[in-house]
Order: C-alpha cells, then sequence, then structure tokens
C-alpha cells in the first residue's frame, strides 16, 4: 500500500484563491480540489491520500474541518485544522465533530507561533488521541521563524505521547538545524520537499533517512506543489534497500493510522 501523508484540497469554489493567497508564485502540479487530487493520486498509483485542512483564522474552523471531514474516507484521510485563538475545548469539539483523524499546523499561514503558550493548551488536549503534522522551517515567502526544529523539539519533549509528525524533513530549506535539534527525538518526518524532493542531494537524502531511522519517515508529496508520481519516482532513485522503501511509502503510515497495510484503494471503475 502507498500513502501519501501530506495533500491540502479545498472546495472547488475555495481552491483558487486559496492557492493564490498562501503561495503566490509557487509552481502548482494541480488545481487544490478533490477531484484534482484523484487524478494525481490514480496516476501515481497511491492508495490513500492523507488531506490537510488549514484553517487561517478561528472564524473558519468551522467550514474547515465539515469540509475535510465530508471527503471520501475510501480514498482519502481527513486531517483537520486548530487554531489557538479558538481554545482547546473548542478546537477538540471541531475536529470530534468532523470525526477527522489527526490535525495539521501551519504557524506560518496561521499567524502564529509554534512556541505560543495557547497552542501548548490545546496539545496538551490533543495529546494521546490525535496525530498532529505541523509545517517546519521556511515557507509562504516567511523565513520560518515562527515554526522551527528548535520549537518542534521542545514540543517532542513536552508531550511525549503526542504522534509528531515534521513536515520537510523536519525543516524546510532548514536541514542542517533539523539535523542538531531532532536527532534522536520521538517523532516521525514526511519527505514534502516542493517542488520536488529532487532537487536534494541524494546522498543527503540518505542520510537523513537512516540518521532518523527509515521506520520514522513518511512519504509526503505536498500536492498540488509537487507531483505525487515524481515524488515516489525520487524516493525510489535514492537507493534504499526494499524494506525501508516499504516502511517510507506506506508501512509506517499504516502503523501510524491503524490501517491494514495489505488493504488498497477499491476499483475506481466498479
Amino acid at each position: 500500500m502507498i500513502i501519501d501523508f501530506h495533500n491540502h484540497v479545498w472546495p472547488d469554489t475555495i481552491a483558487p484563491k486559496a492557492l493564490g493567497g498562501n503561495i503566490p508564485g509557487m509552481q502548482l502540479f494541480g488545481d487544490g480540489t478533490v477531484s484534482g487530487l484523484a487524478a494525481a493520486q490514480d496516476a501515481a498509483g497511491i492508495d490513500r491520500s492523507v488531506c490537510l485542512a488549514v484553517a487561517n483564522t478561528a472564524a473558519q474552523l468551522g467550514p474547515a474541518n465539515r469540509f475535510v471531514g465530508s471527503i471520501d474516507r475510501s480514498r482519502f484521510i481527513p486531517f483537520g485544522s486548530v487554531h489557538p485563538d479558538a481554545g482547546p475545548e473548542a478546537n477538540l469539539a471541531h475536529l470530534r465533530d468532523n470525526q477527522v483523524q489527526g490535525v495539521k499546523l501551519h504557524p506560518i499561514f496561521q499567524g502564529y507561533r509554534l512556541d505560543d503558550p495557547r497552542l501548548m493548551e490545546t496539545l496538551a488536549a490533543l495529546e494521546g488521541e490525535f496525530c498532529v503534522i505541523v509545517h517546519l522551517g521556511d515557507g509562504g515567502g516567511a523565513d520560518g521563524s515562527s515554526c522551527t526544529p528548535a520549537m518542534a523539539a521542545r514540543v517532542a519533549r513536552t508531550f511525549p505521547k503526542l504522534t509528531l509528525v515534521a513536515c520537510h524533513f523536519g525543516g524546510y530549506h532548514r536541514l542542517e538545524e533539523s539535523a542538531a535539534e531532532l536527532s534522536g527525538l520521538h517523532l516521525l518526518f514526511d519527505t514534502s520537499w516542493p517542488p520536488t524532493l529532487a532537487e536534494l542531494d541524494p546522498d543527503l537524502v540518505r542520510e537523513t533517512i537512516r540518521r532518523h531511522g527509515a521506520e520514522q519517515v513518511l512519504f509526503a508529496s505536498d500536492w498540488p506543489t509537487a507531483d505525487p508520481a515524481a515524488e515516489i519516482a525520487a524516493v525510489r532513485s535514492l537507493g534504499l534497500g526494499e524494506d525501508e522503501l516499504a516502511l517510507i511509502l506506506g508501512g509506517n503510515a499504516c502503523r501510524v493510522l491503524g490501517l491494514d497495510p495489505s488493504g488498497s484503494r477499491p476499483d475506481r471503475g466498479t
């Protein structure tokens, strides 16, 4: 089973505005719609795709979580959104009401710091119930100072029972800092690196994966800012062992999400 742990979708009427506002000037490989992701998923041979909702403000939590909670769960896995302005009780109510399986944090787009004390209150409430995937490093025209690897290290140490996934190998354009701050900690790392993982030195990527352990790495494309098929090819070209590839491309995600690794996507023609 191949699982892509990092994708973004919006309602058809909102996707163009969301993409233009959040990532101006970034190369796109899709339109950000559910049907667009389904086509990319099929073209790449991906069985399941984790879909990440991001509410830029607390007022957007309701619509964002209702939308992502409504997508087809036979092929998509919904991750909802929280915001420090909403408070722990309201945040958890939004997630539980829409039966999402995890949470995406994007401090840059959402306008807070990863070490915001109010966010820490919500993370304490999420611990043990929801997987949390967090953007780390640069992005969206920002320098990444609101979501550094050092901040993620503090979160991991403060909440040892939190299933925490660090996007972009723990620091987009900050791999050295990620290695220094996050090595040896109890968290997972995703492989997303827009516009493509292939722009990084393969030796560096292999070293990064083996430093953390292949059992802690999740395949991720960050569609629509990367092409899932090309990202699978980039991972396969690293020269990793078959056991390592099996873990990264789907085995680890199955463990985290409680899925049967022997399963596959339904026949789309029936």
